[in-house]
């Protein structure tokens, strides 16, 4: 399980594109999004790095993750 803070998440729209970008890398990940805390949950075997990059590369920056 990850634990990110995202930028720019402000409304549903934004909820769907950080959680197709994760489940393009990882159909089976499971993504919970908090937008008033900015923070994304993510249940995947995947390694970090690249759901990372996933969800920045969709227009997201990871402030931190852990």
């Amino acid at each position: 399980m990850y634990q990110l803070q995202v930028q720019n998440m402000s409304c549903g729209h934004c909820v769907g594109a950080v959680t197709e970008a994760v489940q393009a890398v990882d159909a089976a990940a499971k993504v919970e999004i908090d937008l008033a805390t900015k923070s994304v949950q993510i249940d995947s075997a995947t390694p970090l790095a690249a759901l990372q990059s996933a969800i920045a590369d969709a227009g997201y920056p990871v402030a931190s993750a852990a």
